[in-house]
């Protein structure tokens, strides 16, 4: 009986502490008995009992569970967080626009002039300088498709681990080469030249570029070159004079007599005869 009515989980900290707070306010009393102490502490848990339910219904929350507002549930998004940065100070547009997608001209015709292909191994850096490419376009006035991502390139190898103690087990590597494809629509061929030139000069580390440029030219593309032949020999005409015989290596002799004579016959030094010694 004492134990049923003294062990039960649904006391709280709360009850056990009134419990024992009544058990030590009585004890000084002093039972006569161990009957009249055991009594006692029925009445006390049946107490207990009867206060329970109003006693957990106002007991608080526990601390593990921390309450959620609306704040830690929100997640604020970048143009949310640029218009609160806004209204105590301005960014420069050039600033806010690393934050959103980049830009991109529209297409008239839809004629592709340039595929540039982006290879690296690391995804950042090829996302990176993807993103890049993309802007820098737009700045130049150029429409820019993608960038598009083409199939990886898995490479791998097996070689032994070692020459002498491990060389009967082998050791594999692997190495993935990431792609993605840019294609440039409607460009003039100086404005793509430039928009290449400026990525070699802004090149990122990790990532190596493949460009393959499309010219086009009218059908009669041979007799514009014929046109054009006579301004590219005056052009060159300065450059070519200057290969050829010297003016003062000319002999009056003809060449054959020159062949024929004893300074080429008869040689100063012995090319036939091995030196003795």
């Amino acid at each position: 009986m004492l134990s049923r009515a003294f062990l039960r989980p649904k006391y709280t900290a709360f009850q056990a502490a009134r419990f024992t707070r009544q058990l030590a306010t009585t004890s000084d009393q002093g039972p006569t008995s161990t009957r009249d102490l055991i009594k006692e502490i029925s009445q006390l848990a049946g107490d207990n009992k009867a206060s329970a339910p109003e006693i957990t219904a106002e007991a608080p929350q526990s601390s593990a569970e921390p309450p959620q507002t609306s704040e830690t549930n929100a997640v604020k998004q970048w143009p949310k967080r640029l218009h609160d940065i806004s209204r105590g100070s301005r960014l420069p547009r050039s600033v806010q626009a690393l934050y959103l997608r980049p830009l991109r001209r529209k297409a008239q015709h839809g004629l592709p002039v340039c595929d540039l292909q982006l290879r690296s191994y690391s995804v950042r850096n090829v996302e990176f300088f993807a993103d890049f490419a993309i802007r820098a376009a737009y700045y130049l006035n150029l429409p820019v498709s993608g960038p598009v991502p083409l199939p990886r390139i898995v490479e791998r190898w097996t070689v032994p681990r070692s020459n002498f103690v491990h060389k009967k087990s082998q050791e594999n590597f692997e190495r993935i080469t990431l792609r993605r494809l840019i294609q440039i629509k409607d460009g003039h061929p100086e404005t793509v030249q430039l928009w290449l030139a400026f990525l070699r000069r802004h090149a990122f580390y990790g990532v190596g570029m493949k460009a393959n440029v499309f010219d086009f030219d009218d059908l009669d593309v041979g007799g514009g070159l014929d046109a054009t032949a006579d301004d590219v020999d005056k052009a060159l005409e300065p450059y070519f004079a200057q290969f050829g015989q010297r003016h003062d290596a000319k002999q009056k002799q003809p060449m054959v007599e020159q062949i024929n004579s004893e300074r080429f016959t008869n040689p100063r030094s012995p090319m036939n005869e091995v030196r003795k010694g």
